[in-house]
């Protein structure tokens, strides 16, 4: 699998150009302050399906309360797996890469999240907005999350979430936040699926040959290794500076402020 850095800076990349094309129906954010939101649950959903595994970033966020939760979607997957899996699927002793890096999953948890903040409001707003920032600080911030620890990750997840209260609408929240949970999860598949090993996205439903969780994955000489240069050389600072400059972009005003600065004056 990808690294969490990656996953968490690639889903913040994804949320803040996504923030920009939303339709309003679907939640799309009306301020600078929402459009950094948006992006944030993204990045910190970019991590979620990691959840299926103790070893995994995501797992270590919030200490022993996430590594429990790890271990159960762990179970849970697992299960899932035995009780869809095809003739020609093999066995398989953990869950990891299954249940958590589909489809379905990606769906039916921006669904859940949507169903939430429709029908308890702000609270639930809140609630999401404490786990996904938590994740998103452990991602994208992971040298300092390593080193402050899971408490100091939470409490700034807390208060985070508790300001955000201030000027998140519930109405926007409702579908936006689902939309940012489900994008994040899908845009971890993608991300894993540029490796070596791929990604089930499509399993169960749709069956190869025999198989129904085959792997989507790049051609060998294209895929990268998870971890590898590339990863650390390459795709980590590009996207970096691609978070860097549309965040820049993303702050209201911004375009046409740079757009005058760089433009001649007529005389």
């Amino acid at each position: 699998m990808v690294m969490g850095p990656t996953h968490a800076m690639s889903g913040a990349a994804v949320g803040l150009v996504v923030a920009e094309v939303l339709p309003p129906d679907w939640g799309a954010p009306t301020s600078t302050a929402e459009t950094f939101t948006f992006a944030a649950v993204c990045a910190g959903a970019a991590l979620l399906p990691d959840l299926d595994t103790a070893q995994s970033t995501v797992s270590r966020s919030f200490g022993p309360v996430s590594k429990l939760f790890a271990r159960l979607v762990d179970a849970i997957s697992l299960g899932y797996y035995r009780l869809t899996k095809g003739k020609k699927d093999g066995k398989r002793r953990g869950g990891h890469r299954t249940l958590t890096h589909t489809a379905l999953f990606a769906a039916g948890l921006g669904a859940a999240v949507t169903a939430a903040v429709a029908h308890f409001g702000k609270p639930a707003i809140v609630a999401t907005l404490f786990f996904a920032i938590g994740l998103a600080l452990r991602g994208l911030a992971g040298e300092f999350a390593k080193e402050k620890g899971w408490l100091v990750v939470s409490l700034l997840s807390a208060v985070t979430a508790a300001l955000t209260w201030q000027w998140y609408p519930t109405q926007a929240g409702s579908t936006g936040l689902g939309v940012a949970v489900s994008l994040g999860c899908v845009v971890h598949c993608i991300g894993d699926a540029i490796t070596k090993e791929g990604v089930p996205f499509l399993a169960p439903f749709v069956p190869w040959g025999k198989e129904r969780w085959w792997e989507i994955k790049l051609p060998d000489f294209l895929s990268i290794r998870a971890g590898g240069p590339f990863e650390k050389v390459v795709l980590g600072p590009a996207l970096t500076l691609g978070v860097f400059a549309l965040g820049v972009l993303a702050i209201d005003g911004a375009p046409q402020a740079i757009y005058d600065a760089f433009t001649p004056v007529a005389r």
